[in-house]
């Protein structure tokens, strides 16, 4: 049996239904004809339908490959890369068909802002960055980033008195 059929309802329903009830009996109660039932079911996939089934598959693994987070114009951008000619709705159709929705990228949102009413960052040195004897006053800055590698945090604490400092990379 082929695995893509000729859409006909009634030859489908047959097909579906051939396991309860005797095809000549269905054929009748349908009126249509045994042969017309045979011819459909044997009949070759017509050339637009294993085109259609060639995307299907072209289209799921191109997904696939990107994670799952292409949509259908970067789809159809690395179809034609490959040589394969089609329009983007078609692409755009068979993805629905599949149910193939790319996953959606989270907007960036730096990690530093303060939810809520902004009161200030209490300057507890004044400004004044000298000390009568070293480590009377420690300051330091924490600097966190995001990349496609992961995330990284550089902090650094400095000694106001005797100007030595201490980086951690975490």
């Amino acid at each position: 049996m082929p695995a893509v059929f000729r859409w006909h309802p009634k030859y489908e329903l047959i097909e579906a239904e051939k396991a309860n009830h005797a095809i000549a009996r269905m054929c009748s109660w349908l009126k249509v004809s045994r042969s017309g039932y045979y011819e459909w079911r044997e009949r070759p996939a017509s050339a637009t339908a294993q085109r259609r089934a060639l995307l299907v598959r072209l289209v799921a693994e191109i997904f696939a490959d990107s994670h799952e987070t292409y949509g259908y114009r970067r789809v159809h951008a690395a179809l034609l890369r490959r040589g394969e000619h089609c329009s983007a709705e078609l692409v755009r159709a068979l993805m629905r068909e599949q149910g193939l929705t790319p996953a959606q990228v989270r907007a960036f949102r730096p990690i530093t802002t303060v939810q809520g009413a902004f009161r200030g960052i209490p300057d507890l040195v004044r400004r004044d960055f000298t000390a009568e004897r070293p480590g009377t006053k420690l300051v330091g800055d924490i600097t966190s980033w995001e990349s496609h590698r992961g995330s990284g945090r550089v902090q650094v604490e400095l000694s106001a008195g005797d100007h030595s400092d201490i980086t951690d990379f975490v």
